[in-house]
């Protein structure tokens, strides 16, 4: 059974284990006990003394900003607390001072949170060139000369396709063109160094792979690059020195909580500081191994029971994703199949989606596939 194993020392912050084998990560995952208690802490709080230590709410938005930054490699200075990825996102499509002939690359297998806001910037004409993330380098860096950005997933949301970030990172460079990364499906999971990569911007739910609640995600923006994208949505804590109601100015604030828009989840920001937290603890390098070897089984073991797979696995590529579908059997009744055994996953456009996250046992990797027609 493995019981020195990454998933069986940490099984016991997954109460969700002992009702469920979970494998949706790559939809709402569920709590992991240090998230929930924080949130319940927060939560009591307020019931029984109102908002007498706001104080210590307010140090879960730094909290929270910190520990982003020591996951990604960035400075508390350049992450801001948003609702969503799609928000994040939306900021900088709509925050970017845009001209007449500029040039964005992106890519037609995109989640629509990283494909509408860019294919939206068409009617302030922009050209947005589609590529597919199967597109050699060679032809995206030929694409992105002349580009102004381009924005890609870390993990695509379907087949699981991990971008090789290194690279793109050095393409953009080499190209003077703006790199953006919806970080969605990999952040937590795989290491994620926004120096390295010479990522400008990013964006992630914290309801996914870093074990958080739904409503709370990240920002991030590089230092140099916040003044060339403007807050679209404004609000009183815009602003510098935004607690002195009675003042007014026209001075935004100095780092990335220019783009936070009035009062933040902050129940959601207890909840996703002490999931990262939790996720450092652990270590992204050992979560992201063992990640990719139960997927890596999980894709095996459909293959043997005769299912396609959505794209091909790689060490480079793999990710925590395994789509796969059989011709003949609806991809919403192997869903429902699974879950009234207990397995939970997704149906996704035809395909049936299953992502483990490290906790899951390889043996309950096998019950999932055992129990697949």
């Amino acid at each position: 059974m493995g019981y020195n194993s990454l998933w069986s020392r940490y099984r016991d912050q997954f109460p969700v284990t002992k009702n469920l084998i979970y494998m949706n990560h790559a939809g709402v995952a569920p709590l992991c006990k240090a998230g929930a208690e924080a949130m319940r802490w927060v939560v009591d709080d307020n019931l029984l003394f109102g908002s007498d230590h706001y104080d210590k709410w307010m140090a879960s938005y730094e909290g929270l900003r910190k520990a982003t930054a020591k996951l990604i490699n960035a400075d508390p200075a350049e992450i801001a607390l948003v609702k969503n990825t799609s928000e994040g996102i939306s900021m900088v499509a709509q925050g970017i001072d845009w001209v007449l002939g500029d040039k964005v690359i992106a890519f037609e297998e995109e989640f629509p949170a990283n494909y509408y806001p860019w294919e939206r910037l068409e009617a302030r004409g922009v050209t947005v060139k589609f590529l597919s993330i199967h597109d050699s380098l060679e032809r995206i860096e030929a694409e992105c000369t002349g580009a102004r950005l381009l924005s890609i997933s870390y993990v695509q949301y379907l087949s699981g396709f991990r971008a090789n970030l290194k690279a793109l990172g050095d393409i953009c460079e080499r190209q003077k063109c703006f790199f953006f990364v919806d970080a969605i499906q990999g952040m937590g999971v795989f290491p994620l160094d926004v120096r390295e990569y010479k990522i400008h911007a990013l964006a992630a739910d914290g309801h996914k792979w870093m074990f958080g609640p739904e409503g709370c995600g990240v920002l991030y923006v590089q230092q140099n690059q916040q003044d060339g994208i403007t807050p679209v949505e404004f609000g009183y804590t815009n602003v510098q020195n935004y607690s002195d109601y009675g003042r007014r100015t026209k001075l935004i604030r100095t780092d990335a909580a220019r783009y936070e828009c009035g009062t933040m989840n902050t129940i959601g920001c207890f909840g996703l500081c002490a999931a990262i937290e939790f996720i450092l603890e652990v270590g992204v390098a050992e979560i992201g191994a063992a990640v990719q070897s139960l997927a890596d089984q999980l894709a095996e073991g459909v293959k043997r029971k005769g299912y396609e797979l959505y794209g091909e696995r790689t060490p480079e590529t793999g990710a925590g994703i395994v789509s796969f579908r059989k011709e003949g059997l609806d991809s919403r009744m192997l869903y429902m199949q699974l879950k009234n055994a207990g397995v939970v996953g997704a149906p996704r456009a035809g395909w049936m989606r299953l992502s483990p996250h490290f906790y899951i046992s390889p043996e309950e990797i096998e019950k999932a596939v055992d129990l697949l027609p």
